[in-house]
């Protein structure tokens, strides 16, 4: 046995008749494919019921595996205290996953539980399951802030467990769609939301699973979507198996998506290695752009790979442009990896001797000393997306007016604090947003008054 079926399913609480009070029947469509769904899980009568929560413990870089023997929760939150959910945990299967996950490298496991009552990301599809099948242990997994790939790898994880043991799994991808569809919505409306819906509802109706790794973060997170992750550990369960893929409904209603859809296993299928083409793929492309970097990119490249390999602080080259020996000025050096940040470290205005100085220093402290991630390993450098940003002299402005956040960085000031933010950066669209994350970043709250200044960069990719 191991894997027998897949779903995708949203988790609104006011679906349930005791929270919705009549509310409910606004996503009928949604209720009887839920329905259906559940009917399904009971005909397959699973052993193992693995369910993916966005609100189950959370963590940046690890996820959470809940431990004991089991767990209870209700509605109360939602005032509906009455209506509850009780599980027994499937203890052979957590700790089997657990060793997978260790030998594969990743970071999870059973520790730093945070809340032991059941989440309504989890209760929500129990309570349809429920009324069909009963005689299943659970396995109840949280997400990460762990890139998509990442996720995907979990998902091989679990079916590689599902499939040691045994046992007959069905694997639950609970998580809503955009919550950005309505002006009237829990977060109002934004573009993005629609778009996402349509899309991602158009990928899995589709189980084309590799997409899934191709969605932008800044696009996901514009659209104020929850299941996205739960999603593509879903998809990493199903790696290398093709799927009779089912649509079964999407509302949004209320100003958030509800979407449904069922995969049933058919058969083995080696072109469904997604991660493996995303991953040769993304390769390529930074090969390609590695290929690209200019005398600035390069030096900030070889200082983090001769820092990570040798832990040590590397001489300055020789050969380099001459403004690098003779020139200075303040530097931010910023790491992707996987679209996503892997640190940023700068300085406002020249503190070394020079250019390629400045340059060194920041990259070794970008890829070591950002307290927002874990230094840098060895096998990370070759996946890195590195620039440098070289600032030009500040200037004092009166107003608001006078930034373009395309154009201009922002450094905001009260008292000793002080942030900066760079311009031209993805997901940051005005100029409130600018001074706002500035602000953050320097501990000033957002409503104090703050002097503003403004520079121009050279940006080197």
């Amino acid at each position: 046995m191991g894997i027998s079926a897949g779903f995708m399913v949203p988790h609104p609480p006011l679906i349930i008749p005791d929270v919705g009070r009549g509310e409910e029947k606004k996503i009928q469509k949604t209720i009887d494919a839920y329905q259906r769904a559940a009917e399904i899980i009971g005909c397959l009568r699973p052993e193992t019921i693995v369910i993916l929560s966005p609100h189950q413990t959370m963590y940046a870089d690890y996820f959470h595996i809940s431990p004991g023997q089991g767990a209870r929760g209700d509605f109360r939150q939602f005032h509906a205290g009455r209506t509850s959910v009780e599980v027994s945990y499937d203890t052979e299967f957590v700790h089997v996953l657990c060793e997978t996950v260790k030998d594969a490298g990743l970071q999870a496991g059973t520790l730093g539980e945070r809340e032991r009552k059941l989440d309504h990301g989890t209760m929500v599809p129990l309570y349809f399951v429920n009324q069909y099948w009963t005689g299943y242990c659970l396995v109840r997994i949280g997400l990460s802030g762990l890139p998509l790939t990442t996720h995907y790898r979990l998902g091989q994880c679990i079916r590689e467990a599902a499939q040691s043991l045994g046992r007959n799994t069905v694997v639950v991808a609970s998580g809503d769609l955009s919550h950005r569809l309505k002006e009237d919505g829990p977060y109002g409306y934004q573009k993005e939301g629609p778009a996402y819906d349509e899309r991602i509802m158009d990928v899995m109706s589709r189980g084309a699973f590799g997409e899934l790794l191709e969605f932008p973060d800044d696009f996901c997170e514009k659209a104020a979507e929850c299941g996205h992750r739960s999603f593509t550990i879903l998809a990493g369960a199903f790696d290398r198996i093709g799927v009779e893929a089912e649509r079964l409904s999407y509302e949004g209603p209320f100003g958030v998506g509800y979407g449904i859809c069922i995969y049933r296993p058919v058969c083995n299928d080696e072109t469904r290695n997604f991660l493996e083409q995303y991953e040769e793929k993304e390769r390529a492309q930074l090969l390609a752009r590695q290929e690209r970097e200019d005398p600035y990119v390069r030096l900030a490249r070889y200082t983090i790979e001769s820092f990570v390999e040798t832990g040590m602080f590397p001489e300055v080259p020789r050969e380099l442009p001459e403004e690098l020996y003779h020139g200075s000025a303040g530097v931010f050096v910023s790491l992707k990896e996987d679209g996503r940040l892997r640190g940023c470290i700068g300085t406002i205005r020249a503190v070394r001797g020079s250019l390629a100085e400045e340059i060194m220093h920041n990259a070794v402290s970008a890829c070591s000393e950002d307290p927002r991630f874990s230094p840098v390993e060895d096998w990370e450098t070759e996946r890195l997306t590195i620039s440098v940003d070289v600032l030009g002299e500040t200037q004092k402005v009166s107003s608001p007016k006078e930034l373009d956040v395309n154009r201009y960085g922002v450094i905001v000031t009260r008292g000793a604090k002080r942030g900066l933010l760079l311009p031209n950066l993805e997901g940051v669209d005005t100029i409130e947003q600018q001074i706002a994350i500035a602000k953050q970043k320097a501990g000033i709250k957002a409503h104090e008054s703050v002097e503003l200044e403004r520079f121009e960069v050279i940006r080197h990719h």
